[in-house]
């Protein structure tokens, strides 16, 4: 399918300014719905009630207030409403260049892609290869929607990342949990980077992985249509919480199990796609978890993927 672009955009570049078309990056097709249906098997439709008199209030008659005390409001029009609303505007304006990785991916937001508009190949390859050659992003204001904003563009392979970032207010910080830190020990240490260095990959491959959570469950809804019933399979239940584990034993179990060949995990994953059909059986199947042969630290994201 052709890309379409959602918006015209001027990326200004100290005095060069760069005509630019802006696509979405990601889809939600992913994404499985279920409609609400009334017990004769047709879709029911939301109302709003008045919390006064319970009558249905129209969508058309409604109005938008802000609580300022218990249930007390101060009323906006939709002219007033409008009036509030940042000015769209197509020029996106490059405030600053940072080190790209200082902006903490917890920042990331919504992700575009944008590509030159007519007579903006050049600036668009200048600034894409200037960025790549310093390890720099751009940082830049966006008006949209009725909302300033402030992305980050960066250089990918093949264009740039438009990449809308949130505010500082819209992010917690780890702080607020008070979490507790605990010593560990070298050797505690030592084994630990040793499991990691096994499973190390050089690179993410988004290929090498797949919702296999929607996979089971449009085999199930496939079945329903078949007419056939849906069995829940048997789940291997997790270490209880409460279970004293040696950290160490653990630490050594995993490291023996992986013999040094843990880095072929998106490979084994991928093997094992065809569990994800059989997880849904139309006949019952009797499985027991502790009957299968041990896992490899490379086979256990496996374990946990039905409650992604």
């Amino acid at each position: 399918m052709v890309a379409r672009s959602i918006a015209s955009l001027s990326l200004s570049f100290g005095l060069v300014s760069i005509p630019v078309r802006l696509y979405s990056a990601t889809e939600s097709s992913s994404e499985i719905r279920f409609n609400m249906l009334a017990p004769d098997g047709s879709r029911v439709k939301q109302q709003y009630v008045s919390e006064s008199s319970g009558q249905v209030v129209e969508r058309s008659s409604m109005q938008k207030g802000y609580q300022f005390e218990k249930d007390r409001y101060v009323v906006f029009t939709a002219e007033e409403l409008k009036a509030l609303e940042e000015g769209a505007s197509h020029v996106v304006e490059i405030v600053s260049f940072v080190p790209e990785q200082s902006v903490d991916p917890i920042f990331y937001d919504k992700a575009y892609f944008i590509a030159p508009d007519k007579r903006g190949g050049k600036p668009y390859s200048l600034l894409q290869e200037a960025l790549a050659k310093t390890g720099r992003c751009a940082l830049a204001k966006w008006s949209y929607k009725g909302k300033t904003r402030i992305v980050q563009v960066r250089p990918s392979e093949g264009g740039m990342v438009f990449q809308q970032l949130l505010f500082a207010d819209e992010v917690r910080s780890l702080k607020d949990l008070g979490i507790e830190h605990v010593a560990v020990s070298e050797s505690e240490l030592k084994l630990a980077v040793q499991i990691i260095e096994q499973g190390a990959a050089d690179v993410y491959d988004a290929a090498a992985y797949e919702d296999e959570e929607k996979k089971r469950v449009l085999a199930a809804i496939d079945q329903k249509i078949a007419g056939k019933q849906i069995v829940a399979t048997e789940t291997q239940e997790e270490t209880a919480s409460g279970e004293v584990i040696d950290l160490m034993e653990a630490l050594r179990a995993s490291l023996s199990k992986g013999n040094g060949k843990a880095k072929p995990a998106a490979k084994r994953r991928t093997a094992a796609r065809p569990v994800a059909e059989e997880e849904v059986p139309a006949v019952p199947k009797t499985r027991k978890p502790a009957a299968r042969a041990p896992k490899t630290p490379a086979e256990v994201p496996t374990r946990v993927r039905a409650r992604k």
